[in-house]
């Protein structure tokens, strides 16, 4: 079993000092049991940044399901660490993890490397402008006696980068250390002990990480910030600190959702989208509307005008146990006896015994580490108006350039961490 522990590092930062943090673990046990799209031609990087959305959309509807609580996750780092393992599985199994990922349409018959080449290209290109402060990372740990696929390993050092590393997992004790070493030295000391204990029956396991640091493209002066009232529901009011500016800032309505969307850029060629539900209006209704399509049109119908934006102070974090939650969006024999990874490894009864995520971001005054019908009304305005963040809200990270979303989640509560 992996354990996530609390992190000081997390807890006792700076209130200046922004950051959006992102850790991701996966475990492979090996068990002694036994164990249709049409293709889209010349696939680019603006496609599988387009798949990549309503696949984090599925999986945030997901994870809702079973909570009106806060979410936060990275829908980036999850597809590259699946993508990696695409290139380990084969049959069914190969099969559910295209789906899962809404990858269908992306793959060709005669390019089996496609799809992690456009990962490779996506990444390499979110991360040419050398300001943005964007750090990822793949390690795969192994057993001296674990015996890896020479394809396998080629394909994961040259798409992904990542790292190969001999870890004796029967010493518990050390491999902690050593992984534990590893995660904060990739995460510059954000992240300590991570994990906790480890199962010395563990094989394999794959570790990735993703760090987002920026600051505010137009910082909310600190001196305005003051406690006001955030509406979670008509029945409590919390009292939280309320950010303020008035400047111009990019907006718009969309009236049939019944929401309005604001863009708040960062210094790095990233942007927030800051999707707020009109008043009265059912926060669930809406997130059941949201699509890459959708997003999109956001995006593209923003207009600039005058605005007082108030909005709260905020830190989530969050983890998810994703193998409880991915088998519901039709990546179920990965985890099971039924596991194909013979690309990965010739051992037999090989499977994924789990998939554990968790993300922090805190958002502050100077910044944040951290369907085809559809008709968008836009509303022009020349007076300011106000956009009062004081209600459940959704909130998006993504890359201009590409519209790769790298983080995404809600806030119902401002007050819970």
């Amino acid at each position: 079993m992996i354990v996530h522990p609390n992190h000081p590092s997390f807890q006792n930062m700076e209130i200046h000092k922004i950051k959006t943090g992102f850790i991701l673990i996966f475990a492979y046990l090996l068990l002694f049991a036994p164990v249709n799209q049409t293709p889209l031609p010349n696939a680019t990087i603006s496609d599988l940044s387009f798949k990549n959305m309503d696949c984090a959309m599925n999986l945030y509807r997901t994870i809702s399901g079973y909570h009106d609580k806060n979410i936060f996750f990275s829908p980036l780092s999850i597809s590259n660490t699946f993508a990696a393992l695409l290139l380990a599985s084969g049959g069914a199994t190969h099969r559910e993890i295209l789906r899962g990922l809404n990858l269908e349409q992306l793959t060709q018959a005669d390019q089996p490397e496609l799809i992690p080449k456009l990962f490779e290209l996506l990444n390499e290109n979110i991360t040419q402008n050398k300001s943005l402060r964007l750090d990822q990372s793949m390690a795969l740990f192994m057993s001296p006696q674990f015996e890896v696929e020479r394809q396998f390993e080629d394909q994961i050092k040259r798409f992904f980068d990542a790292d190969i590393k001999s870890v004796n997992f029967e010493d518990t004790e050390e491999s902690v250390r050593v992984i534990n070493e590893y995660i904060q030295q990739k995460t510059e000391n954000k992240v300590t002990d991570m994990i906790s204990s480890l199962d010395p029956v563990i094989q394999l396991m794959l570790v990735s990480t993703i760090f987002f640091q920026g600051s505010w493209e137009k910082p909310f002066n600190s001196d305005f910030t003051n406690t006001a009232p955030f509406y979670v529901n008509n029945y409590k009011v919390v009292q939280v600190p309320m950010m303020f500016m008035e400047d111009k800032f990019y907006m718009m309505e969309d009236n049939p959702l019944g929401a309005k969307v604001l863009k708040l850029p960062y210094q790095e060629g990233v942007s927030m989208l800051i999707l707020l539900p009109n008043k009265g209006m059912d926060y669930t209704v809406i997130d059941e509307e949201i699509t890459a399509e959708r997003f999109q049109s956001w995006i593209k119908n923003l207009q600039k005008i005058k605005l007082e934006v108030t909005m709260p102070r905020f830190k989530i974090e969050q983890s998810y146990a994703l193998h409880d939650l991915l088998p519901q969006m039709g990546m179920a024999s990965i985890f099971s006896s039924s596991a194909n990874l013979t690309k990965l490894s010739k051992n037999e009864g090989l499977k994924v015994s789990e998939v554990l995520h968790k993300a922090v971001i805190e958002v502050n005054e100077t910044g944040t580490v951290a369907s085809a019908a559809t008709v968008i009304s836009i509303t022009p305005y020349s007076l300011p108006r106000a956009f009062p963040v004081n209600r459940p809200f959704f909130f998006f990270l993504y890359h201009e350039d590409t519209n790769c979303l790298l983080f995404m989640g809600r806030v119902i509560d401002p007050t819970k961490n």
